[in-house]
């Protein structure tokens, strides 16, 4: 599928996703591709069944509500774990693209919350 710009109402800044393929019954699997330019990341969000994601390029950030911001690069793969509120993107110089997996539950794949603000996003991380 052709890669589509992600939409503002869940994306800060220039991001591109591109289906690879879509939960079809009985499956319930689900995969993209998604590009972040610097900058660029999701909204705070959660999976139902969780994610895994593989980052193919790049550098990127992520990190679960209320933990440390994670540096990640090519070649890392990242488990978000069920419910667990998190972003992710790329860091403020580097654009990282990742290939995304996840399942969808009773037909929901993600449930979305606030952007991360600028401060969040480029925040000076202290250890806890």
């Amino acid at each position: 599928m052709k890669a589509v710009r992600a939409p503002a109402k869940r994306f800060t800044g220039t991001a591109l996703v591109r289906t690879l393929w879509r939960a079809e019954a009985p499956m319930t699997s689900y995969g993209g591709l998604v590009t972040f330019e610097p900058g660029a990341r999701t909204f705070w969000h959660s999976h139902p069944r969780g994610q895994i994601f593989y980052v193919t390029d790049g550098i990127g950030w992520t990190q679960e509500r209320g933990g440390p911001r994670i540096t990640v690069r090519a070649g890392d793969t990242v488990r978000c774990p069920p419910d667990v509120v998190h972003w992710h993107g790329a860091s403020d110089s580097s654009p990282m693209t990742h290939l995304a997996v996840g399942e969808r539950v009773e037909g929901r794949s993600v449930s979305w919350f606030e952007a991360v603000s600028d401060d969040d996003y480029l925040a000076v991380q202290r250890a806890p």
